[in-house]
């Protein structure tokens, strides 16, 4: 009878985990997400070996990563306006469709043996202007597809959850791919994934939550949407710790191809193996939130999962062991996506939803605006006092602003006593 219970238990407990795919237009999206994100960490394997095996440039791996996320330190705000007013759902569509050709044109330059590093530059620059648009439209959309915020930490944290499955499974499969056929097959995967998200969209049933609404000037309300974000703390607060976070940690996925080839003496099965590892970590962390009950705990959560990254990527840049640095990307991985979707969680709960979509851009701004500018910095210095020095340094940073964070975590929390 216990082992029954125990048993019962245990399935109970899975089911809360997935509690969101009760509600039929997150089950859509969902499920079009997992081909989808599959593709897109395929094809981000490949451009990463692709631009090294051109190269052979620690800086031009910088440079790619900054022409692809560049773009939304000066689009996302804007976006932001725009995801309060306008039709999220068919934005979306039109993002993805257009990030779907761009994939297909770089795998028929790859296949023709036609590509040059300014073709993936220009081309990274186009999807990362597509990002900063899809971005704050789909972290807003997340509450239309839900219905409210009773289910909206679990959707998040799903939502990481699938991310961060096929950042596990889809390096090791791009890794594979690569060394048996090449690149471009990898592009055209991803090209194919973008129709599952697609048709999903296209096959919801929901009422737009920006009808009927009036609108000042685009810059009066994003004046309006920056004084907001800024002028209160807790949001100040959460927003710093990610800008400082992301420009400083993010980027130490720009140069595990030098890790994985230079330093532990691998090839591109290598790279699947350490992406895959951040995968890994990062699944486990976005699981552990998607069983999560309450949001309550959530800013002292934020401050220990920013210092375990931290220190997962310190420890990652002095290891030549194989076994070991595998073991500390999965502990930068998970105390990385940890950090990111409790943010996204507390920034949701406490955000007017008015101002959402302005909000969410600014978080989405904060990680993909600011993490190109680490990744031209550091790659600018790796050249000079080597890659495992320029983590090791970028790791204590983040160690820096957790620790700076944890002075604040009272009055964030206080915010989140408020809302309730």
């Amino acid at each position: 009878m216990n082992r029954l219970l125990d048993i019962r238990s245990y399935f109970y407990k899975v089911g809360f985990a997935f509690r969101a795919l009760k509600i039929r237009n997150y089950k859509l999206f969902f499920s079009g997400q997992i081909v989808s994100l599959l593709g897109t960490w395929i094809q981000n394997i490949a451009l990463g070996w692709l631009v090294y095996r051109l190269t052979g440039s620690s800086l031009w791996l910088g440079v790619v990563g900054f022409a692809g996320q560049i773009p939304a330190l000066f689009i996302s705000p804007f976006a932001g306006v725009f995801a309060d007013r306008l039709n999220r759902r068919k934005v979306l569509l039109i993002a993805q469709s257009v990030s779907m050709l761009l994939a297909f044109i770089m795998a028929t330059l790859v296949f023709t043996d036609n590509i040059k590093v300014w073709h993936i530059v220009v081309i990274a620059s186009i999807n990362g202007m597509v990002m900063a648009f899809d971005t704050p439209f789909r972290h807003a959309f997340l509450i239309e597809m839900v219905g409210g915020k009773d289910l909206l930490q679990n959707a998040i944290a799903l939502n990481s959850t699938l991310i961060n499955s096929a950042r596990f499974i889809g390096p090791m499969i791009g890794g594979f791919l690569i060394a048996w056929v090449g690149e471009g097959l990898c592009f055209l995967i991803n090209g194919i994934s973008f129709f599952s998200v697609i048709g999903a969209l296209l096959a919801m049933r929901l009422n737009s939550a920006n009808l009927n609404r009036s609108h000042s000037s685009i810059f009066a309300e994003l004046r309006e949407g920056f004084n907001y974000s800024f002028s209160l703390k807790p949001i100040r607060y959460l927003l710093i710790l990610v800008v400082t976070t992301s420009f400083f940690g993010l980027p130490f996925q720009v140069f595990l191809p030098v890790f994985a080839k230079e330093i532990l003496g691998g090839d591109s099965q290598m790279l699947g193996f350490l992406t895959g590892a951040v995968g890994a970590g990062a699944l486990t962390g976005a699981f552990y939130l998607a069983s999560r009950s309450s949001i309550k705990g959530l800013p002292r959560f934020i401050q220990w999962t920013a210092i375990l990254f931290g220190l997962g990527l310190m420890g990652f840049s002095l290891s030549s062991n194989t076994f070991l640095s595998l073991a500390l990307l999965f502990v930068a991985g998970f105390g990385m996506i940890a950090h990111f979707a409790s943010t996204n969680t507390l920034l949701q709960t406490i955000v007017d939803d008015e101002k959402r979509g302005r909000v969410m851009s600014f978080y989405g701004m904060s990680f993909l605006g600011f993490t190109p500018l680490g990744s031209l910095m550091l790659g600018s210095i790796t050249d000079v006092i080597g890659v495992p020095i320029t983590i090791l340094i970028s790791g204590s940073f983040c160690l820096l602003a957790a620790f700076l964070y944890s002075r604040r975590v009272g009055i964030v929390k206080q915010s989140l006593n408020m809302s309730a």
